[in-house]
């Protein structure tokens, strides 16, 4: 039996442990909260993020990560983004020797600008050949339904991205394998802050041009910021770029969308963040990718104007007036 820790039962935690259940793993959830996993062993459903879907039994959860972690011989991880470091600092000693590391998650650690990827590898002292990240146009509601769907998984050991394939390949989930683990995480993070923006022009009333034109610099701006960082310009054009960011951009299930679309129609940040459990990664990773992109020399004007409107110093309506007027230059630029 392939024995499996997934760390996180939010809604994309929960579903990817249907993923894995589904391509013959036998998988243990761990929850932050203890009446959760209770409830969940009880009920065999996540009733508070995936309600009305029931849970394979291979799928046992519990708030003992030590209990999670015994045996495991891949780690899911699918805490918040934020939260990571000071999570693994707790975990860390009792991950097995030889596990292999996978994050779900999607974003940048505010003050070090770090992927999670890095977080992960400076944490544990594991290195890069065993730390892979998994993303792709992947809505969690959408995942345990069983609609039909696609990822990326990436690490610099392809022999290890051919191996997790193989680990959560069923008949409605596909991963693809790639190298490039930079490219993967800043498409995944970045689509974050683009889908806030387009949120925004739709909580301000505007239609399909305005979030088109999001959509489309954003996903410039992000492939400025990779290949500046090293990554393959193509891995944008694939799942972990433009699939992602489209299906972020798009989908009333998406929660930097929704976030966004309040904002725009005069909710505060914290207004908005106190009234749902779910986390829009966006708002925290907004900060970190400006300064991720400041200290690579990369311009990334929608990024930039997101956080702004985050700290306070601009409103929706003036951000997206300030983007539009901005000098006039060639598209390539």
């Amino acid at each position: 039996m392939n024995k499996v820790a997934v760390f996180g039962a939010g809604s994309w935690g929960t579903a990817f442990s249907l993923v894995l259940a589904d391509a013959g793993n036998v998988v243990t959830l761990w929850a932050r909260r203890e009446e959760l996993s209770a409830n969940i062993n009880a009920r065999h459903e996540n009733a508070d993020y995936l309600p009305g879907v029931s849970l394979a039994n291979e799928i046992h959860a519990t708030h003992d990560p030590a209990e999670a972690l015994d045996g495991a011989e891949l780690v899911v991880l699918a805490v918040p983004s934020q939260s990571l470091r000071s999570n693994l600092q707790r975990w860390s000693g009792d991950i097995p020797p030889h596990a292999v590391l996978l994050s779900l998650m999607k974003g940048v650690e505010v003050g070090s600008s770090k992927r999670m990827s890095e977080v992960i590898e400076e944490v544990t002292g594991i290195g890069a050949g065993r730390v892979a990240v998994l993303s792709g146009p992947n809505l969690s509601h959408e995942i345990a339904a069983r609609q039909p769907a696609a990822s990326v998984i990436a690490c610099t050991d392809e022999a290890v991205a051919e191996a997790l394939q193989l680990r959560c390949h069923t008949a409605f989930f596909r991963p693809y394998t790639n190298t490039d683990v930079v490219g993967c995480e800043l498409g995944g993070a970045t689509k974050n802050v683009i889908a806030l923006a387009v949120g925004m022009a739709v909580g301000l009333g505007f239609g399909d041009n305005t979030t088109a034109t999001v959509i489309t610099r954003g996903l410039a701006e992000t492939a400025r910021l990779g290949l500046a960082l090293g990554a393959d310009p193509y891995t944008f054009s694939g799942l972990a770029g433009l699939g992602d960011l489209v299906a972020t951009c798009s989908s009333s299930l998406s929660r930097n969308r929704t976030f966004g679309e309040k904002l725009g129609q005069g909710m505060s940040v914290a207004d908005i963040a106190s009234s749902t459990r779910q986390v829009a990664e966006g708002i925290k990773s907004c900060v970190s990718i400006r300064d991720l992109a400041t200290k690579a020399g990369v311009e990334m004007p929608i990024v930039e104007h997101v956080a702004a409107l985050v700290e306070g110093d601009l409103a929706p309506q003036e951000m997206l007036v300030s983007l539009i007027s901005r000098s006039a230059k060639s598209e390539r630029s």
